[in-house]
């Protein structure tokens, strides 16, 4: 990027011309894990409410036959079925996390839409994913006040341009028609942190999703939007920013030096809840485990987390599953009742548990100031501290990353544990071998409609 060349256009010229060096197998193969976990956790959630509120939604008008539902056979406009695949991705919150937000559940689906309509191979859509992650990470680096704390949801937010980088990328669009695509995106960005622990937030990837298709298409059939739109004092990165923090000039990294995707990397979450309460459950087991503790004998957990932490999980007091993910107080009860936190907890029934509901008035939450130089959305550290019915103070020390975090991730046991749980859960365990292998060796696929076959329901 010369001194004379804005955001928008360093990025549209990045993705036109995409460069990965030395590094691309690597950074293909990390993008196709992306691929693999969140295909798992958009087909168990593909039963969920809001995914079928929103099919529904979508179903109600004429869509050409472009590009597969959920691979359920049926056929929409390619960014109505990226709309309601990235729903259900985001559905369970059980999807991967970089950057404080969840970028496969946004990538993975828009680009699988536009590549089963393209026909394109599998090796140019895991390029097309690093080269949004690129797009994503820039985006994230320039604002250095966090997007959740003045109410923006940034899986959207940032999501919707980032995935027209993508997107645009595996057209093949050349850089002006790119630079338009982000413009166009960053006008239909949006998604508010008030509506976490509702089916308005997985929704909020639906639309990221289809917003970047929409994006790309119109700006190839000759729709026109700023040429700085992401970097205008007025633009993109100044609307999220209303403390004027945003770096909306300055040189681009995009693309410069080793890809993102490696250098930040994917976290898989270990658990179908809010990413911030994740370092504490981890803490809430290994004391229960190790002290054999049973959630009759505690008298309160304290556990101190990041501010912004604390203002995702809003729900003191859940009732149903859903404002249960987005629950400090339910995360620890589950943990301290089950010595876990999975899909089986995470239903009304568990939430309503007697003893569950008993245990969270027993939380208290804290706040740890120092921000994580990785991700400031989160604290440097987590902390929890129980107390016994017996007096006994029992600490579980600064928990720096929790168990799937790219600095400690799942063993490919682990991971392929989870993809064959997730389809079992939604109804897709005749295909799960199947859909595994073919991931499996995504990056050779001459077509990535094949993927689309495996899941066939017999």
């Amino acid at each position: 990027m010369n001194a004379s060349q804005g955001l928008t256009a360093a990025i549209a010229q990045y993705a036109a011309a995409p460069r990965f060096g030395a590094d691309e197998a690597r950074a293909l193969a990390a993008a196709q894990s992306g691929f693999v976990d969140t295909l798992a956790t958009m087909l168990a959630g593909w039963n969920e409410p809001v995914v079928r509120i929103v099919a529904a939604h979508i179903a109600r008008g004429p869509a050409p036959a472009e590009a597969p539902v959920l691979f359920s056979g049926t056929l929409l406009g390619s960014e109505q079925a990226a709309c309601i695949n990235a729903t259900a991705a985001h559905a369970l919150d059980y999807d991967d996390v970089s950057f404080g937000a969840h970028p496969s559940a946004v990538l993975v689906p828009a680009l699988l839409a536009e590549g089963h309509r393209l026909g394109a191979p599998g090796r140019a859509v895991l390029q097309a994913y690093v080269v949004g992650f690129e797009a994503w990470a820039e985006l994230f680096r320039r604002e250095p006040d966090g997007l959740h704390r003045k109410g923006w949801h940034p899986t959207s937010t940032l999501g919707a341009v980032a995935a027209a980088a993508a997107v645009g990328s595996l057209h093949g669009l050349p850089a002006a028609q790119l630079q338009t695509a982000l413009a166009l995106a960053a006008s239909q960005a949006a998604g508010l942190v008030a509506n976490f622990g509702t089916m308005a937030k997985p929704f909020h990837a639906g639309r990221a999703a289809a917003a970047a298709i929409d994006a790309v298409r119109l700006a190839a059939a000759g729709m026109t939007a700023s040429p700085d739109a992401l970097e205008h004092h007025a633009g993109f990165l100044a609307a999220l920013s209303p403390q004027g923090n945003a770096m909306r000039e300055g040189p681009s990294g995009v693309g410069t030096g080793r890809p993102q995707l490696l250098e930040v990397g994917l976290n898989v979450k270990r658990y179908p809840v809010c990413y911030s309460g994740h370092r504490v459950i981890d803490g809430v087991v290994a004391l229960a485990r190790r002290h054999a503790l049973k959630a009759a004998d505690v008298e309160q957990v304290e556990v101190t987390i990041g501010i912004a932490q604390a203002s995702m999980l809003r729900n003191h007091q859940p009732r149903t599953a859903l404002e249960a993910k987005f629950s400090i107080e339910f995360a620890v009860a589950s943990a301290l009742r089950a010595r876990g936190c999975g899909l089986v907890q995470l239903t009304d029934a568990f939430v309503n548990d007697a003893q569950v509901q008993a245990l969270m008035p027993r939380v208290r939450t804290l706040h740890e100031p120092a921000p994580c130089p990785l991700d400031p959305t989160f604290a440097l550290n987590d902390r929890v501290c129980i107390t016994t019915r017996a007096g006994v103070r029992l600490d579980s020390g600064p928990i720096r990353f929790p168990q799937g975090h790219a600095r400690q991730p799942l063993s490919p046991p682990e991971l392929h544990a989870k993809f064959m749980d997730c389809l079992a859960v939604g109804g897709w365990h005749k295909q799960a071998d199947r859909a595994y292998g073919v991931l499996g060796k995504l990056a050779s696929l001459g077509d990535v409609r094949e993927l689309a076959t495996a899941l066939a329901r017999d």
